[in-house]
C-alpha cells in the first residue's frame, strides 16, 4: 500500500519504521547521518521540511506534510481502501 506524501510524492506504508518531527536534537543527528551516507530521499519541492519518514532500508524521506497528516493518510487509507483525501 502507499501513501501521498505531498506534491505527488509516494512512499510504500509497509517500509516505514517511523515519522518523525525533524526539530529534535536526535532527529537532526540522524539526517546529518543520512545525508553523509547518501541515504535521503528529499520529496519537499524546496519547502521547509516538516516530517522525516523512517525507512526501513536505514533511507530517510524528507516531507512537507506535518507527520500527523501523513499518519492520518495511512490510517484513512486502511479504512477507506484507499480514498484518503488529498489536500495539499
Amino acid at each position: 500500500m502507499f501513501v501521498n506524501i505531498g506534491f505527488g510524492n509516494i512512499v510504500n506504508t509497509k517500509k516505514i519504521i517511523a515519522i518523525i518531527s525533524p526539530d529534535s536534537a536526535p532527529a537532526k543527528r540522524l539526517l546529518q547521518s543520512a545525508k553523509e551516507k547518501s541515504a535521503v530521499v528529499d520529496a519537499t519541492q524546496g519547502r521547509r521540511t516538516k516530517a522525516v519518514l523512517v525507512m526501513e532500508n536505514d533511507y530517510l524521506v524528507l516531507s512537507a506534510l506535518q507527520p500527523d497528516t501523513i499518519a492520518g493518510r495511512i490510517e484513512g487509507k486502511n479504512i477507506e481502501n484507499g480514498d484518503a483525501s488529498d489536500d495539499e
